[in-house]
């Protein structure tokens, strides 16, 4: 009898053993870069400033006229009449005016 619990409770302990490590495996494999790549992205829509070339979650490329709360206006292209506001979340990527690649980057 004592041998048919023993070899009970080594099972629930492999079973145990197996769901902590797909959780861990769970974990690393999709929720931290998930974060992280959240982090990255908050991080970028806090450091946008007037002056910002953007590109937009829809593909199109502007540059930031204002910023108010949750609100961004663009102006795409040169006509001065296409000032959009978009949320924030809109806002994909940001280029400074002032960057200059280098033969390093490309």
């Amino acid at each position: 009898m004592n041998m048919l619990l023993a070899a009970a409770g080594s099972g629930i302990a492999m079973i145990a053993m197996y769901v902590v490590v797909f959780g861990a495996l769970i974990y690393f494999m999709s929720i931290r870069p998930s974060r992280k790549q959240e982090k990255a992205q908050a991080e970028l829509r806090a450091s946008m400033k007037p002056g910002d070339s953007v590109l937009t979650t829809s593909g199109f490329y502007g540059v930031i006229i204002d910023i108010m709360d949750n609100t961004v206006i663009v102006e795409f292209g040169n006509n001065r009449n296409c000032r959009i506001p978009m949320q924030r979340e809109a806002i994909a990527a940001v280029e400074s005016p002032n960057y200059v690649k280098t033969e390093e980057e490309e």
